[in-house]
């Protein structure tokens, strides 16, 4: 059974806590994990410290030669080629990971795009939903033989507060008909990878593979904010007036180090163990909130405090719904 989405009490992590914080005490050695995007921002520190802690880490990437400098003198790092919005070049990744006998122990989703324009990948699916979900979704479900054979795998979905700004529009999840805006693209592929953590938590649990998502917090200097213009990091306060980043974990505002800790929590705390299905923040599980009802197409984006998850997000009518559309899109289903 999924883990009730209440926060848990006397807990020795907060906001401010860092990925090392965490991951201190914890042995991976002799565990793989696979981190999407693990070669910038909240990725690479979430891939450094898993290594730290003794794991082999593979980091799938569209440009390997950049991945090896931003990874260089990280041991027990391989670096391969993935395209999530290329659903051929998701298979060969899996195929090739998967022909060498090999459990997955960590699965971390952790590559995105934020903020873009009105783009479409090749079958015509909306960018951020097809890059932030679809793509996440077709590679576990590629990957899925190996997580089994883990025997206690976790799948650590990254999401973010702005799933706030909308839920999945299943009538329309493409933009083909309704209006669009950025943070409203981006905001529904994040309540996606929520209620994607949800009911894959729901399927995997009988084959050992458990599901977490996650708002890491707000962190500029990482290629997802530079999908941002200027404006749009303002907005939500990522920004002061001269441009400077605001850094105040206490309200969501923190640097890499911090913002990678809830993904390594997730991913390695035996706090967790036999948990799932819920979002954490804050190296916690978070809090039901009240719903926000902001339009950005009219109001411009704002900040989301992050208090908690919208009970869109959780709701388990949606994650089956969502599921559904998601096989039918990509012809893949994990957990089968």
């Amino acid at each position: 059974m999924s883990t009730p989405q209440v926060p848990l009490t006397g807990h020795p992590f907060d906001a401010a806590s860092t990925a090392e914080d965490v991951a201190k005490g914890i042995d991976l050695t002799g565990r793989t994990a696979v981190v999407t995007g693990g070669h910038s921002g909240i990725g690479l520190e979430t891939t450094r410290v898993l290594s730290l802690a003794g794991a082999e880490v593979v980091v799938p990437v569209r440009s390997p030669e950049k991945a090896a400098a931003a990874l260089r003198g990280i041991p027990g790092v391989r670096i391969e080629r993935l395209d999530l919005a290329d659903p051929g070049s998701v298979d060969a990744f899996a195929e090739a990971f998967l022909g060498l006998g090999r459990p997955l122990h960590i699965l971390v989703n952790s590559a995105g795009i934020m903020g873009i324009p009105l783009s479409r990948d090749a079958r015509g699916h909306e960018l951020h939903f097809a890059t932030n979900h679809l793509g996440h979704y077709r590679l576990t479900a590629r990957l899925w033989p190996a997580l089994v054979r883990a025997v206690g795998a976790r799948v650590v979905a990254l999401s973010a507060a702005a799933h706030r700004y909308s839920p999945v529009d299943f009538a329309d999840p493409h933009f083909e008909r309704r209006a669009y805006h950025p943070m409203l693209g981006y905001g529904q592929s994040k309540t996606a990878n929520i209620l994607f953590a949800h009911r894959l938590d729901e399927l995997g649990g009988d084959d050992g593979v458990r599901a977490f998502s996650v708002h890491p917090g707000s962190i500029l200097g990482t290629n997802l904010s530079g999908y941002a213009t200027p404006e749009t990091l303002r907005g939500l306060g990522l920004v002061d007036g001269e441009g400077n980043p605001v850094i105040d974990p206490y309200t969501g505002k923190k640097n890499v180090r911090q913002g990678a800790s809830t993904t390594v929590w997730c991913a390695v705390s035996p706090q967790l163990d036999g948990m799932g299905g819920v979002y954490c923040l804050d190296n916690n599980i978070a809090p039901i909130a009240a719903p926000v009802e902001h339009d950005p197409r009219q109001h411009g984006a704002r900040p989301v405090p992050p208090t908690g998850v919208s009970p869109h997000a959780v709701d388990p009518e949606a994650a089956v719904r969502l599921w559904h559309l998601s096989r039918d899109l990509t012809g893949t289903d994990p957990a089968r």
